[in-house]
């Protein structure tokens, strides 16, 4: 494996970046926390971000999850009436106030999921969405699927977050649902920013949605709060600013007042300490890498798109970028193939990994050229070894 020092990577990056102090100097009072920079693929904070906690409310995001693929792939219509339960209707907490035996449409659910945080409604999806029809039988699926999404530290005995022991989701997976949320339900999205929903007229004091972050003027549009004794206050939001959008959990807060104040922290914090910057365009050659047996000796090695970095808009910190390939690469070499990557880490966030590419394609050589290898090897072989230096 060979590892090169780009020092022309280096030079652009510590350019964009003024002393001063640390951006990345920063905490939140939350037990639990998970910042993400969507449109740069950015973990900006994680902490115990891999821990199962009680996630109360916010696990209704699997369930809305899972009910917009429903409806997506044709098993769930919007226009369709699902019928209440006595199980359903049983529950307390955050309520649509349903009653056993009428029937709902799926749309005033999922609104009623969204904007009331109706355990009633979450357990109706489940129901029907259930192989079993029961509850227990749909949670059993939500943690099959969040072990598909990437989720692994995800375990559901209900739809809704009501407390139960082994009900647990870490904050980074709440953040890895979110992103699947915003990015494969754009037609479904919006719902998350709609601040009020009126059911039936049945409690209008019950109309007003949980999540301090939308009336904040901060561009947040979204997701979800959650709160029960044992799990604290919590929030999993996204704000789009401009062109980026973050993503942002946090749990184990002492108080609603808690949760919003550190939202907004969060979200200042994240659009304002860090920018986006480009530090390599589409087609720059930043290494030659020997060839085997081809008819040129090296061959170019870029990248196919412009990268894009989010850095902090002040400090002094630490830049590194090598590139890293295996050498030498044989022939033949098509253009664009992928021969290594760009390595490029910035002190404090998590190393950037980017696909390198052949500048050039390369044939294998003729005879002449496979000859002049092969004695080259054998030389290389039959050397004498030059004797170590003997060091005092």
């Amino acid at each position: 494996m060979t590892r090169q020092l780009c020092q022309a990577i280096l030079f652009v990056l510590v350019a964009a970046i003024s002393p001063a102090a640390h951006a990345q100097s920063f905490d939140t009072k939350a037990r639990a926390a998970f910042v993400y920079d969507l449109t740069t693929d950015t973990v900006l904070m994680a902490k115990n971000a891999d821990e199962p906690l009680p996630p109360a409310s916010m696990s209704k995001l699997m369930t809305l999850f899972m009910a917009f693929e429903a409806i997506a792939d044709g098993r769930l219509r919007v226009d369709e009436e699902l019928t209440v339960s006595q199980h359903a209707m049983d529950y307390g907490g955050s309520s649509m106030f349903l009653r056993a035996g009428e029937r709902i449409s799926v749309e005033d659910l999922l609104r009623g999921v969204i904007v009331l945080s109706g355990n009633d409604a979450s357990a109706v999806i489940a129901e029907a969405l259930s192989p079993d029809g029961t509850e227990g039988g749909f949670a059993r699926l939500m943690t099959d699927r969040a072990r598909q999404l990437g989720m692994n530290n995800s375990t559901f005995t209900n739809s809704n977050g009501w407390p139960a022991a082994g009900h647990r989701m870490s904050v980074r997976d709440l953040g890895i649902l979110a992103q699947n949320l915003i990015t494969e339900f754009p037609t479904f999205y919006p719902l998350f920013a709609q601040e009020e929903f009126n059911f039936d007229g049945r409690v209008p004091a019950n109309s007003r949605n949980r999540n301090p972050v939308l009336s904040m003027n901060i561009g947040a549009d979204g997701l979800k709060t959650g709160h029960t004794q044992e799990a604290g206050y919590g929030l999993v939001g996204s704000a789009k600013q401009g062109d980026r959008r973050i993503i942002w959990v946090i749990t184990g807060l002492d108080t609603a007042a808690d949760r919003a104040v550190e939202s907004e922290r969060i979200v200042t914090w994240a659009f304002r300490q860090f920018a986006e910057r480009e530090v390599v365009s589409a087609g720059t050659e930043l290494a030659r890498a020997d060839v085997w047996m081809g008819l040129l000796p090296n061959v170019g090695l870029t990248v196919e798109d412009d990268i894009h970095l989010l850095v902090p808009v002040i400090g002094d910190n630490a830049i590194s970028a090598e590139v890293v390939y295996d050498s030498p690469i044989a022939a033949p070499i098509r253009k664009g193939q992928q021969l290594g990557e760009l390595v490029i880490t910035l002190e404090g966030l998590p190393e950037t990994r980017v696909p390198l590419v052949a500048e050039e394609s390369v044939v294998e050589g003729g005879f002449a050229i496979r000859l002049r290898t092969a004695a080259q090897v054998l030389l290389s072989k039959i050397a004498p070894q030059q004797p170590a230096a003997d060091g005092t």
